[in-house]
């Protein structure tokens, strides 16, 4: 993959990040830069280490010789994976869900931990397409925690400033760049 398609699909991860963070914002009565700076650091690290291994895994599962069969048989299971992830965030989309929005003077980190560990299979499962696609583990990297750390930020603020409104658009989008991720495979490597 490309460097802007890479961008695509970490972009369309991200933005699931950017709605749960968003939802987050929108309940601190303020936003301490101490405690941010935490959860950069926890959900790109996390991230990072979640699009690491699953690389790493397809790369391990691919073997040192490749046949085309094989090649060809990676690129249909990372276009599915982008194609089912996509789907997934655009229902999370249309169910939005709703929080009571009531402000709270200390964020949890415990119930912020679960609420992340529960969309970090959903990385791993990425990082097993892009290995899949010869994706360059270090460039992910950077795109990852560039992007994570962004999009943290940004919700964050958006939430403090907006309320948690804005996360159906972040879904909807983060879905239509994930689905194009799975089009573009299946065009473009399969095709």
């Amino acid at each position: 993959m490309n460097m802007i398609e890479e961008t695509v699909v970490v972009l369309g991860l991200s933005l699931e990040i950017f709605g749960a963070m968003e939802c987050q914002g929108s309940l601190v009565a303020k936003i301490e830069k101490k405690q941010l700076f935490m959860f950069c650091a926890i959900l790109a690290a996390g991230q990072g280490l979640a699009l690491g291994i699953g690389n790493f895994l397809s790369l391990f599962l691919s073997g040192q010789h490749i046949q085309a069969k094989e090649i060809f048989l990676g690129q249909a299971v990372a276009a599915a994976i982008f194609l089912f992830l996509g789907i997934r965030l655009l229902l999370k989309a249309w169910r939005n869900e709703r929080i009571v929005e009531r402000r709270e003077e200390k964020f949890h980190i415990k119930r912020f931990l679960e609420i992340y560990s529960k969309g970090i299979l959903f990385t791993f499962l990425a990082g097993i397409a892009l290995g899949f696609l010869g994706s360059s583990l270090r460039v992910l990297l950077v795109l990852t925690l560039f992007l994570t750390i962004l999009v943290t930020v940004i919700g964050m603020y958006t939430g403090y400033r907006l309320g948690f409104e804005h996360k159906m658009k972040a879904y909807v989008l983060g879905g239509l760049l994930l689905i194009a991720g799975s089009v573009d495979v299946i065009f473009r490597y399969m095709g």
